[in-house]
């Protein structure tokens, strides 16, 4: 189904309901949630999604799990999704937080099928084969670490936040620890009890987040490693190559490569027709 409002099938008794939408560049799918789980792959473009428990960025060929009853917005980037909203019983992943998760090739054909099941459909025929396949493939997605958890202390959290807007791999704990009126012993126990990791690891993924719409949008490896403070190239991308398997640039040409061989119908942006995130 295509640009159809979850709102008029959420009722339908299957374990999954499939809708495909396009959203235009800039748009905000402000906080919300949905009785089912639900798995929002981008097949274009840039998903910046917001929970109550922090902030991930979900590059092309990419997905996010959202547990069912989890608050979110998402923030499109000139996205083509396919969305699965999936009963409570039937989910196939069992993290209480979102994950974003690798889509192989097979699970991006399987998740383009899925745009032509109907909410009714046929549970002994093919797409309740494919409604199996696809939770199978969710079950067993990797999860790519591109997740900045926000602290619940007000003070530690409004850093977090301004960093986020403008990260810089040169950030020193110290500083923070300063701005917190605390030891920097203090502040590195604190940053980790109210993130569940060190303040190191934190920046990294904060950078990296936000690199990805800076080359994705076209700023060179150089200028993208200058601007969030990276000593050389080199080192950014022996960082990204480390965390996610690949080069900027090859992650970028990868992704530019799989936007441009979208079936026709898949790359056009349907104005005007409802959300349904």
């Amino acid at each position: 189904m295509l640009n159809i409002p979850l709102a008029e099938v959420d009722h339908v008794a299957r374990p999954i309901v499939a809708i495909g939408t396009d959203y235009s560049p800039g748009t905000l799918l402000d906080f919300h949630t949905h009785r089912r789980a639900q798995f929002l792959y981008g097949m274009t473009g840039l998903m910046e999604v917001d929970t109550d428990d922090g902030t991930w960025m979900v590059p092309p060929y990419s997905g996010v799990w959202l547990p069912a009853g989890k608050r979110h917005r998402v923030r499109m980037n000139g996205v083509s999704t396919r969305s699965l909203y999936i009963e409570p019983l039937a989910v196939p992943r069992y993290s209480p937080t979102c994950e974003v998760l690798v889509v192989t090739p097979l699970l991006h054909h399987l998740l383009l099928a899925s745009a032509n099941m109907p909410a009714l459909y046929d549970e002994s025929g093919r797409d309740g084969a494919l409604a199996q396949l696809l939770l199978y493939e969710l079950q067993l997605a990797p999860a790519l670490p591109l997740f900045a958890p926000l602290p619940r202390d007000p003070q530690l959290a409004s850093l977090c936040k301004e960093f986020l807007g403008q990260a810089h791999i040169r950030s020193l704990p110290e500083d923070w620890a300063r701005q917190l009126h605390r030891s920097q012993r203090a502040f590195n126990r604190l940053f980790r009890q109210q993130t569940g990791m060190s303040f190191a690891v934190w920046r990294q993924q904060a950078c990296l987040m936000a690199a990805l719409p800076k080359l994705l949008s076209g700023s060179s490896v150089t200028r993208t490693a200058l601007e969030l403070g990276y000593d050389s190239p080199g080192a950014f991308s022996s960082m990204f190559r480390k965390v996610l398997g690949q080069s900027p640039t090859a992650f970028v040409r990868a992704a530019t490569r799989q936007g441009k061989e979208l079936p026709k119908h898949d790359s056009q942006t349907l104005a005007g027709l409802p959300s349904t995130c």
